[in-house]
């Protein structure tokens, strides 16, 4: 790491020689490969842009220019450049870096950057912003891995597009459809606009007529006229961008060439670079999509520990059998396919699978036009991403009382990626809307059975919410159940759903020792709520605690004790949630404990509430 060990800041990068640049992408990809093999992270996605950022840090001062991740995952690049390098042993961990954008981590990371396809109107507002406000810096939007098959993306452009601004739109095109028409003899042109005698001739005819401006108005009008005419245009270019690309992305000193042209042109500017996730790496290279996300894995060979069975495969898996012999059974997802375990189905049943690109509200109106006609459509979807089509979800779904079915995986806090992908408002959100009928599988076995029940029997929107990882120490199925007993008390009742069972029935344990009785009521139908087992488990012991791994704000628990104010029942009360949701990254354990929802700290709360003796832990 002769040359990276150099780097402490992009000035440094900026004072390298030209011809040092291929050594220092060298060593970067050397160093994500090490490091991320013991971290875990998004290896393959940051290996494609280890040119395009040394380049983006040569061009820009992203001290004051402001860089916007769209999908902030490819950002890991520009953290070792911007002085984090020897953080990285703490990448994604509790108290550590984050594996996303954080402005609050450094002033180098310009705005958070969890999901995708926003990063052009945020780039566009802070143009505007410079305008009027008065500002002396540069504005740059970088995509990738398929931000442009999000809908909000395309807004950004009409919109940046027909403003005028002086913003740069740097599209990391790794092999994801963009539809661009850059083909034939457009392609031919575009490859001469990139000669670096063409852009020296550019600059100079630019700054010779900036002088007459209406001369040169007339000028580009009839040149773009006649261009027109003779070769035609592309998608950007009709949307008011002056494109440049395609370049080769792992060029590094011609995209340097290219972004230094186009911080020059006072327009929208969509700078088209091409790039290989996985570039460099053969087994990242060979399987990108099996390398986006990992944990640790053998740094030579890519070798990863054999996953054990989770929701998303126990789901993915249910779900092919129910479709071999139901043919409305159609299976949907946002870009995560693997993710949300849809690669048997989708191999299987190629004809009734429908991968549509990030791009959520599409997928759950494109559902809803499945159902209407007949078919059963199940939409496998991330938590934190599904709340990007929650008007789909009334609007679309719901006011029809529509038969969809949204698995939701990643329900709860999801370890290492943070606030931004946390699951913790799916509750919140998915109570509101009308008619939804919403489950909580607190095992393989009672995934199974509710997924079965969500297809075959049930009517209207239907939600499946699970965690990512594996399953507990429960492993029972009263998946017909809507209230489970399964622990008799009479001191006190315990509330919770899905694998956060196993921290209550465990806090249970450990009040027995102290000689209180719990009683632990397991909830897998969380909406419509049917609170009556708890009333009278409550009206027994005079106390309820509920532990839920959601947000404060809509949570079941609120329901709880609405219920109970309702029906007159009074009790000692304690609602244990993640307060207002934004819950920092760590394993899941360290995140329980941390916000007082593992097994220790509710029997702490339980024996607090009920007024007894606590020692200090």
């Amino acid at each position: 790491m002769e040359i990276l060990n150099t780097i402490h800041s992009p000035a440094d990068v900026r004072a390298l020689p030209e011809d040092r640049l291929d050594a220092l992408c060298a060593e970067i990809r050397e160093f994500l490969v090490q490091s991320l093999s013991v971290t875990g992270g998004h290896l393959s996605s940051n290996l494609g842009v280890v040119e395009l950022t040394v380049a983006l840090h040569r061009v820009f001062d992203t001290e004051t220019d402001r860089l916007v991740f769209d999908v902030g995952h490819q950002c890991y690049v520009h953290k070792l450049l911007t002085g984090r390098r020897e953080a990285f042993d703490t990448l994604r961990r509790l108290d550590g870096i984050s594996g996303f954008p954080k402005p609050v981590e450094s002033v180098h990371d310009a705005f958070i950057a969890g999901h995708a396809s926003n990063s052009i109107s945020v780039a566009l507002g802070m143009a505007r912003a410079r305008r009027e406000l008065g500002g002396d810096y540069r504005v740059v939007a970088l995509l990738g891995d398929g931000a442009l098959t999000g809908g909000l993306a395309y807004e950004g452009l009409a919109d940046a597009g027909e403003s005028g601004e002086n913003l740069i739109v740097v599209l990391n095109d790794n092999g994801m459809s963009i539809g661009p028409n850059v083909g034939g003899i457009a392609r031919l042109l575009s490859h001469a606009r990139m000669r670096p005698g063409y852009l020296r001739f550019k600059r100079a005819y630019r700054r010779f007529f900036r002088r007459w401006p209406t001369l040169y108005a007339f000028n580009h009008r009839i040149k773009e006229r006649l261009k027109g005419s003779l070769l035609g245009s592309n998608m950007f270019e009709e949307m008011g961008f002056y494109y440049l690309g395609p370049v080769d992305g792992h060029d590094c000193a011609e995209v340097e060439r290219i972004l230094r042209f186009a911080r020059e042109l006072d327009v929208p500017v969509l700078v088209h670079v091409l790039t290989e996730k996985g570039h460099g790496c053969s087994f990242a290279q060979a399987q990108p999509n099996v390398y986006h996300g990992v944990g640790s894995y053998e740094p030579e060979t890519g070798a990863l520990p054999e996953k054990a069975p989770d929701f998303s495969s126990v789901f993915g898996d249910a779900l092919v059998e129910l479709a071999q012999t139901d043919k409305r059974i159609f299976a949907i997802t946002a870009a995560m396919e693997s993710g949300t375990g849809l690669s048997g189905f989708a191999e299987q049943f190629p004809d009734r699978f429908f991968d549509v690109g990030i791009a959520e509200g599409h997928a759950a109106a494109m559902a809803a036009g499945l159902a209407k006609q007949g078919a059963v459509p199940v939409f496998a979807v991330y938590s934190c991403f599904l709340q990007r089509a929650y008007d789909m979800l009334i609007h679309d779904c719901a006011l029809q009382k529509l038969h969809v079915v949204f698995c939701v995986d990643r329900a709860g806090l999801v370890g290492r990626d943070g606030e931004t992908h946390h699951g913790v408002f799916d509750v919140s959100y998915l109570s509101s809307v009308p008619g939804l009928t919403l489950l909580s599988p607190a095992s393989f076995a009672e995934l199974r059975e509710m997924l079965r029940i969500a297809v075959t029997e049930l009517s209207g929107p239907v939600a499946i919410r699970y965690p990512r990882g594996g399953e507990g120490e429960y492993t029972e199925d009263r998946a017909r159940k809507a209230c489970s007993v399964l622990r008799e008390g009479t001191d006190i009742t315990l509330v919770s759903y899905g694998t956060m069972i196993n921290e209550v029935l465990s806090a249970a344990e450990q009040l027995s020792w102290a000689g209180i009785s719990a009683e632990v009521l397991k909830l897998g139908l969380i909406r419509p709520l049917d609170a009556e087992p708890v009333l009278d488990s409550v009206r027994k012991s005079g106390a309820l605690l509920v532990a839920e791994e959601v947000c404060a704000a809509g949570s079941v628990g609120e329901a709880l004790a609405a219920a109970l104010a309702k029906n007159g029942v009074t009790a000692k009360l304690r609602l244990l949630s993640l307060g207002n949701g934004i819950v920092p990254q760590g394993s899941v354990a360290e995140l329980r404990a941390r916000c007082g929802m593992d097994s220790v700290s509710i029997a702490h709360t339980a024996r607090e509430l009920l007024g007894e003796t606590v020692c200090q832990k």
